[in-house]
C-alpha cells in the first residue's frame, strides 16, 4: 500500500511546517528579523494508465489516464521581506531602516554581512560597532569628546563638539541592496550573507533612489503575526493529525487482509 509512503511524506513536511513556524514564533521579538515561510511540492507520479494513449484500435484516446501521486516534498524555506514596525527607543545609536536596505558588516574574518538590525555602539576606538562589536560600513569613528550624535535620515553622521558652534561632519552610513533580498543566507547574529541567488551586493546612500531612508532612535521590530502564526501552526497540527490517520488507518487494512481466511 502506497498510502503508507505517502501520508509519511506528508507527516516528514508539517514537520519541516512547525519548525519554520516555532523559528518564527521565538523571533517575534528578535530586532529586524524577517519570517520565513516552507513551501512544498508533489512528488512524482506513476502512470498506471498514461493520459492520452490510445484505448481501442478505432483509435479512441482515454480522456484522463489513471496517475497515482507518491506524497510531498519541501521545496523551499523562503524568507518574507515586507517592513516591521519601528518601535521609538530614544538611543541616538540605535536605527531603523525605513525601505528598502540593509547595513553592511565588517567581519573580523574580512568579509561583508548584512543586516536590517541597527542596534549599534561605540567601540573602545570610537567606531560605530555591533552588539558583537563587528564594525558598520563604511567605519565611522566618532570623537572621544563628542558630546552628542545625531544622524539624519540620509546617514550622514555629525557630532556637537565642546566650543563649536556647528556639528561637525564624521561620515555618512551607506546602505546595500540587492536583487533578490530572499536569496540571502541567514548564519545567525542578525547577519546575513551574499549567495549567487541574492545576487550583487548594490551601495548608496540612504534617502537616494531604491533605498531607504534611517530614522535615529527607533528599531525595526520582527514582521512575525503572532495571530497568523498561530494559525498556521494550528492548520500544520491537524495536516499531521490526518496523515498520522492514513497511516493507522492502511496499517488496520493490512490487518484486515492477513487475517483472511
Amino acid at each position: 500500500m502506497k498510502s503508507l509512503s505517502i501520508a509519511s511524506t506528508g507527516m516528514l513536511a508539517q514537520q519541516t511546517n512547525v519548525d519554520v513556524i516555532a523559528n518564527n514564533i521565538a523571533n517575534m521579538n528578535t530586532t529586524g528579523f524577517k519570517r520565513q515561510r516552507p513551501e512544498f511540492q508533489d512528488l512524482l507520479y506513476q502512470n498506471l494508465k498514461q493520459i492520452g494513449a490510445t484505448s481501442s484500435d478505432a483509435g479512441t484516446i482515454l480522456p484522463s489516464g489513471v496517475q497515482i501521486g507518491v506524497g510531498v516534498k519541501t521545496a523551499a524555506v523562503y524568507r518574507i521581506t515586507e517592513q516591521g514596525n519601528l518601535i521609538s527607543t530614544g538611543n541616538s545609536l540605535d536605527l531603523a531602516i525605513q525601505g528598502k536596505g540593509f547595513f553592511r558588516i565588517e567581519l573580523p574574518s574580512g568579509d561583508d554581512a548584512y543586516t536590517r538590525a541597527g542596534t549599534f555602539q561605540i567601540s573602545a576606538q570610537g567606531q560605530i560597532v555591533t552588539l558583537d562589536g563587528f564594525t558598520v560600513g563604511p567605519g565611522i569613528t566618532i570623537p572621544a569628546e563628542a558630546k552628542d550624535i545625531s544622524i539624519n535620515a540620509s546617514g550622514e553622521v555629525q557630532v556637537k563638539l565642546d566650543g563649536q558652534v556647528q556639528p561637525q561632519n564624521v561620515g555618512q552610513l551607506e546602505l546595500v541592496t540587492f536583487p533578490n533580498d530572499a536569496g540571502l543566507e541567514a548564519i545567525g547574529g542578525n547577519l546575513l550573507l551574499e549567495t549567487p541567488s541574492s545576487g550583487g551586493a548594490t551601495a548608496g546612500s540612504p534617502g537616494s533612489t531604491g533605498y531607504g531612508t534611517l530614522q535615529q532612535g527607533f528599531l525595526e521590530t520582527s514582521n512575525v503575526n503572532a495571530v497568523s502564526e498561530i494559525t498556521s501552526l494550528i492548520n500544520a497540527q491537524r495536516a499531521y493529525e490526518l496523515n498520522s490517520k492514513v497511516i493507522t488507518t492502511a496499517d488496520e487494512m493490512m490487518a484486515a487482509v492477513s487475517q483472511l481466511r
